[in-house]
């Protein structure tokens, strides 16, 4: 897949590709957050692809400068317009964590592992960010944000629609009775910090073309 993108980098010039097609890539091995991005921006005439571009794992303490240096390493591969996204859950009775780190934490302790670091602790208070970050040759890395307040759920893992996906099914948005997996796909996407992020993006991209 990488190969046949360079070649339409090699024989097209990405202003020219934006510009007449409303094309873009989502930069991304993460299937369900593709979903979530496309289901959003297919009905603002948006059309977009995912793509895996390997590289080194950034490392940084900001999900503003990982989004930013993703997006400009996957650029300088693939040559074309392209999304990226990184996301953190901050919780606040351990000082943020593991917000930019949320990637690796979920991969080595998972739910199970957040809900044991919250037994005895009545502040439950958490709050979703996302960062998607666009690059283009004309623009360079333009960052648009995202964020939704919520808490840890008690003692279990709740819902099914996403209950594969990262943290959804132990995080409760504010003002609602539903975690994130209990959620379908549509309403999710009213209210989750990665829909923000993106809406702000579409908005300001169709703007521009």
């Amino acid at each position: 897949m990488l190969k046949s993108v360079n070649k339409i980098c090699d024989c097209a010039n990405d202003a020219d590709f934006q510009t007449k097609n409303k094309v873009i890539l989502f930069i991304s091995g993460n299937f369900h957050k593709f979903e979530e991005v496309h289901s959003i921006l297919s009905p603002m005439g948006i059309t977009v692809g995912m793509l895996r571009v390997k590289g080194e794992e950034i490392q940084s303490d900001n999900n503003n400068e990982i989004a930013k240096k993703s997006a400009t390493e996957a650029f300088n591969k693939c040559c074309l317009p392209l999304i990226v996204e990184d996301a953190g859950l901050f919780i606040d009775a351990h000082e943020g964590f593991p917000g930019p780190y949320s990637a690796y934490v979920y991969k080595t302790i998972q739910n199970k592992g957040i809900l044991k670091l919250m037994e005895n602790i009545q502040n439950r208070k958490a709050t979703f960010h996302s960062t998607i970050a666009y690059y283009s040759r004309k623009t360079g890395p333009l960052l648009f944000e995202g964020q939704i307040e919520g808490k840890i759920t008690l003692t279990e893992r709740r819902g099914n629609n996403n209950s594969g996906f990262g943290f959804d099914p132990i995080f409760q948005p504010a003002q609602s009775n539903k975690t994130f997996a209990e959620m379908t796909l549509k309403e999710k996407n009213c209210v989750s910090h990665r829909a923000k992020a993106v809406n702000k993006f579409a908005q300001w991209y169709n703007k521009q073309t």
